[in-house]
């Protein structure tokens, strides 16, 4: 089950830099590529507004 960035995404950049395989794009709000996306869940580890949570 890959993660998602919800509305509560500030776009800070901290999840960006530790994804380990590129899943994640910047924009307004940031978008996780499911395709991409191993579930490793560091991005949500990293992430000071919780906007990052399994599908």
């Amino acid at each position: 089950m890959a993660y998602k960035i919800s509305d509560s995404c500030v776009a800070c950049g901290t999840c960006i830099s530790e994804c380990p395989v590129e899943a994640i794009s910047a924009g307004d709000i940031y978008v996780i590529d499911a395709d991409k996306c191993i579930e490793c869940g560091t991005c949500a580890g990293v992430c000071p507004s919780e906007a990052i949570q399994p599908e």
